[in-house]
């Protein structure tokens, strides 16, 4: 037997179908949650976008992303460049060129027509770690005396430029240097007070061609001209060579010390009282 159902009857139950299935309202479990966007406190601006000319690399940028605007930590004195002290000193007798960097390597580059002086300088650099440049000329054919005193003068003169104004500097310094059977200690202090204390007991008049009278006068020039308050003394030694060279390197290890800058003090001038430095 068959069944026969008109295409009108089946059209209409699958409409009546349909609208009841829109009206249950099925609930659906999504894994995904869509949360609502809360409006900024501080919105951005729009963003700009630049197309490079040369290719097609683009540049994505915006002007009002916040800002840093917490301003850099103090830092210690700057010795990007170094302290750098240059003289030139010109005489009847000499001519002269000077330049030190207390913040170097230890380069040592200098001609004085002295041998044993430019021996002792390149002490000076290598164990100060100073860059001590020294250009000099003058009448050696009477003497080293003039060409000695003039280096040492110019030097002076160029470390006082270098120290400018001290702030955060150790100041003091003091070491003692053994060289073989010799034994020299220096003290000193970047004061601005001129003071010499020497005590050195050289047994030879000269050592090589050089006049070894010429020690004392060349610290004492130096030590007028830098405003530096220094002590010298032998604690032992024998041969004027080794007496001489130790002098220079424990003045170069003592002058380090005091151009060094002490955290601490946090680039303050180091006084006492109402002492100008």
């Amino acid at each position: 037997m068959e069944l026969s159902i008109s295409s009108r009857l089946l059209n209409t139950s699958s409409a009546a179908a349909a609208t009841a299935l829109l009206k249950s309202k099925p609930r659906v479990h999504n894994r995904h949650t869509s949360i609502p966007l809360l409006p900024l406190k501080h919105p951005f601006s729009p963003l700009t976008l630049k197309q490079m000319s040369n290719n097609s690399q683009s540049t994505l940028s915006c002007s009002s992303l916040p800002q840093n605007n917490t301003p850099p930590a103090p830092s210690s004195p700057s010795t990007a460049s170094g302290r750098i002290g240059e003289v030139k000193r010109v005489t009847k007798e000499t001519n002269v060129w000077v330049k030190i960097n207390l913040d170097g390597t230890g380069v040592a580059n200098s001609s004085t027509s002295i041998p044993f002086l430019d021996h002792m300088l390149d002490q000076l650099a290598s164990h100060g770690l100073f860059d001590v440049h020294v250009k000099a000329t003058g009448d050696i054919h009477i003497d080293d005396h003039h060409t000695n005193e003039d280096v040492a003068l110019a030097l002076g003169t160029a470390l006082l430029q270098s120290l400018g104004d001290r702030k955060g500097i150790n100041r003091f310094g003091d070491f003692s240097a053994p060289l073989d059977e010799a034994l020299i200690h220096v003290s000193l202090d970047l004061s601005g007070r001129p003071h010499l204390s020497y005590d050195l007991n050289i047994p030879t008049a000269r050592v090589g061609t050089y006049d070894t009278q010429l020690v004392e006068h060349f610290f004492q020039s130096l030590v007028n001209t830098s405003g530096m308050t220094l002590h010298i003394r032998q604690l032992a030694g024998k041969n004027s060579h080794h007496i001489i060279e130790a002098t220079f390197k424990a003045f170069a290890r003592a002058l380090r010390q005091a151009t060094e800058y002490d955290p601490r003090r946090l680039g303050t001038i180091p006084r006492f009282g109402s002492l100008l430095f």
